[in-house]
C-alpha cells in the first residue's frame, strides 16, 4: 500500500469536520467550515488522481464550486448585517 492511499482518511476526517463547522451558528466556525471544505475537495482530488477515480474528482470541481459560493454567500450576508 502506497502513502498516497492513505489520503482518502484526512480527507475524511476534513469533511466531517467542514460539516459540522458549516452548520454552526457562530459566523466565525461556519467561515472556517468552508474552508475545510475547500482542503477536503484538495486531499479528494489528489487521491482521485492517484487512484483514477475520474468521477471522485468532478465531482470534487462540483463541490468546490458550491463551497465557493457558500463562503462567497456568507461573507455577502455578514457585510450585510455589519
Amino acid at each position: 500500500m502506497d502513502w498516497i492511499d492513505y489520503l482518502q482518511w484526512p480527507a475524511m476526517v476534513l469533511s466531517i469536520a467542514a460539516a459540522w463547522y458549516v452548520a454552526s451558528t457562530s459566523d466565525f466556525r461556519r467561515r472556517l467550515g468552508f474552508w475545510l471544505f475547500l482542503a477536503s475537495n484538495v486531499v479528494w482530488t489528489a487521491w482521485g488522481l492517484y487512484t483514477d477515480a475520474y468521477a471522485l474528482i468532478a465531482l470534487q470541481f462540483m463541490l468546490a464550486a458550491m463551497n465557493i459560493r457558500g463562503a462567497y454567500k456568507t461573507s455577502r450576508e455578514l457585510a450585510r448585517e455589519s
